[in-house]
């Protein structure tokens, strides 16, 4: 079993940072694909960025590319979203989620088995 905390969401205005962390517990988390998605008022939760367990392949939604970095600490069990150039669009509560199998598919939430509770961002115009 994998249990998975996000931190670091809040209110920021347009333009502005933030940095989500997950933090996982497991002794295997360094095998897992680590995947963020989020998940706006009446919106399907859709597909933020995933990276592979070795920190070396990424993937990133088009509408985040170039302003989102999905990174990860193995010996800390952390996986970090960094956030720049928010936008109001941006605003959603952001979940991070484990694929233990590392499956060829990540940008689905089917894909992954364990979920945290979620992280609230809100972006102000």
């Amino acid at each position: 079993q994998v249990q998975l905390v996000e931190s670091g969401g809040g209110l920021v205005q347009a333009g502005g940072s933030l940095r989500l962390s997950c933090a996982a517990s497991g002794r295997t988390f360094s095998t897992y694909t680590m995947g963020w998605f989020r998940q706006a008022p009446g919106k399907e939760r859709e597909f933020v960025a995933a990276i592979r367990w070795s920190g070396s392949t990424t993937y990133y939604a088009e509408q985040v590319k170039g302003r989102f970095t999905i990174s990860r600490d193995n010996a800390k069990n952390t996986v970090n979203l960094h956030m720049n150039s928010l936008k109001p669009e941006d605003t959603a509560v952001y979940y991070c989620a484990a694929d233990r199998f590392g499956g060829i598919v990540v940008t689905t939430p089917s894909a992954y088995e364990y979920w945290g509770q979620g992280t609230q961002v809100t972006v102000s115009s």
